[in-house]
């Protein structure tokens, strides 16, 4: 099907623009946008992710319930501990509901994801996902994105990396990762391309599937310690998330490490990182500002419920922080909000 389109002449348009916007009456406006509270007869379903009172989650949550706060939807929290067979169970669970909109953690994957997407299309339901992209299921049935770009930022990350730790040709570097994961593993499995590219020889360690290492990193401290014993010429440590590069600090001093001795850095700040950059163990982290992965998707969905606005996507990367800037991130990290 064709289209004919005819341009009027540009100081024809503009007057009719203006004239039109200064003698609409206030009434066009959507009242809803004019109230408090405006989407308090909303019903939300929203994917924290992580564990109740992990670092990263914690933040995302703190977005979301400012966002429910301001704008007053109810909403029903789900965490899934990053375990991505739990996320796609409760993702199912949440169809069945059928609330008026879902904000989906994309870390199940676009395969997984897929058949559940087209079932809460066909049952009018709002989505929304955050964190990690799904491309294959936006396009197939929309819903936008909150979050910061899985591949640009892990070869940013690691572009810097190489910057500030000096690295060179034949050094050996050290990279955890979901890198199995098609669409969650996609920023690291970037990290290590551009290490790789520089000549470096890089040890990737795969997290365990089911996010244990997310919601207690400690638990990574003897895989950690043993990489580090059978590897002594490492001289960078990446980590996939603000849970394991909080607990630098422990994992270094349990391999006898002391500060500055080994180029950590990863994903990240909550308050455990700030402290670990300020005792000079951590050196580098991409910030992707996960208080406004809270915030946003719930903006967004009542934006879609209420005043019919379509999906919007947020690229949400917000860069580094270093040695010379966390100060500035440190207060709000500290509230959790950062």
């Amino acid at each position: 099907m064709s289209v004919n389109i005819t341009f009027a002449p540009l100081s024809r348009l503009l007057t009719a623009v203006c004239a039109a916007t200064l003698l609409a009456p206030a009434s066009s406006i959507p009242a809803q946008a004019l109230e408090a509270k405006w989407c308090k007869d909303a019903h939300i379903r929203f994917f924290v992710g992580g564990a109740q009172g992990d670092a990263f989650a914690t933040i995302v949550y703190n977005g979301a319930k400012q966002a429910e706060a301001d704008l007053g939807p109810k909403v029903d929290y789900l965490f899934s501990s990053w375990n991505v067979e739990v996320m796609t169970q409760q993702l199912r669970e949440a169809v069945a509901v059928k609330p008026d909109g879902i904000a989906m953690m994309g870390h199940p994957g676009d395969a997984a994801i897929m058949p559940l997407a087209e079932q809460a299309a066909k049952a009018g339901i709002k989505m929304i996902y955050q964190n990690v992209p799904i491309p294959k299921v936006v396009a197939a049935f929309g819903g936008g994105y909150i979050g910061a770009r899985q591949d640009e930022q892990g070869r940013a990350l690691g572009a810097e990396a190489i910057k500030r730790a000096g690295l060179t040709a034949g050094d050996r570097a050290i990279v955890f990762g979901s890198f199995e994961n098609e669409n969650r593993g996609a920023r690291e499995r970037s990290t290590v391309a551009v290490l790789k590219e520089a000549g470096l020889e890089v040890i990737q360690i795969s997290d365990p599937p089911t996010g244990e290492w997310a919601s207690d990193p400690n638990l990574a401290i003897p895989v950690i310690t043993a990489a580090l014993v059978n590897n002594p010429d490492v001289k960078a440590v990446g980590y996939s998330g603000g849970q394991m590069l909080g607990n630098v600090p422990t994992y270094m001093q349990a391999a006898g490490k002391q500060p500055k001795e080994i180029f950590n850095f990863g994903f990240d700040t909550s308050p455990q990182v700030v402290e670990a950059f300020k005792g000079g163990w951590v050196q580098l982290a991409a910030d992707q500002q996960p208080f406004q992965q809270g915030y946003l998707p719930i903006l967004n969905l009542c934006q879609q419920i209420v005043l019919g606005l379509a999906p919007i996507n947020v690229d949400t990367g917000a860069g580094f922080v270093t040695p010379e800037n966390y100060h500035v991130v440190a207060k709000l990290a500290e509230q959790g909000l950062r």
